[in-house]
């Protein structure tokens, strides 16, 4: 990782994809222009009801302030640190590293997963987009296609054979993380 100093400071850098920046900003945006709004409205309508020593909805639309206020610091951070990395710009020599779309066979269940090694912020193991500091993204992090990679999880070991390395920018992960129907 690269570092930089800031107000004397200093501060890692942290890699994420074109597709993670894009996360966050859009988080970003809808934090602002959204959830901040309805939370000061709330706030606003709650002081309407007079006494704010007992007043529980107060006291919940300030704590939700406070949390909101908070990730708005946490992505502000995040984005100032940000080393964006294109992985399509990069000559595929069939190395696993950091933004890169890796097809491995688990030798155990003897099937095919898809995973793609992305920074902090963008991880979600539930979609495969793991953190390249996790035990299966240090454990491929440098690997070459067909090799065969153990990796010593909190549930056990595991094998798996590299099927394909592919260094894409995946719109499709994009799309169904910012696009999805919102509860």
């Amino acid at each position: 990782l690269c570092r930089h100093k800031q107000n004397g400071n200093k501060m890692d850098k942290e890699p994420i994809t074109i597709t993670g920046l894009q996360k966050i900003k859009a988080e970003l945006e809808e934090l602002k222009n959204i959830k901040r709004p309805k939370v000061v409205a709330a706030i606003a309508e709650a002081r309407s009801h007079g006494d704010l020593k007992e007043n529980a909805e107060y006291h919940a639309a300030k704590e939700q302030q406070a949390q909101i206020e908070s990730r708005v610091i946490a992505i502000n951070d995040s984005i100032a640190r940000a080393n964006v990395i294109d992985v399509t710009k990069i000559e595929n020599e069939g190395k696993v590293i950091f933004g890169s779309t890796v097809t491995v066979k688990d030798l155990e269940a003897n099937k095919k997963i898809i995973y793609r090694v992305v920074g902090q912020y963008e991880a979600d193991i539930s979609k495969n987009l793991i953190y390249y500091k996790s035990p299966i993204g240090k454990s491929l992090i440098g690997k070459s296609l067909n090799e065969m990679v153990t990796v010593s999880t909190p549930s056990g070991e595991r094998n798996f054979e590299i099927l394909e390395v592919q260094y894409i920018w995946s719109f499709f992960i994009f799309s169904i993380i910012i696009f999805a129907p919102s509860s």
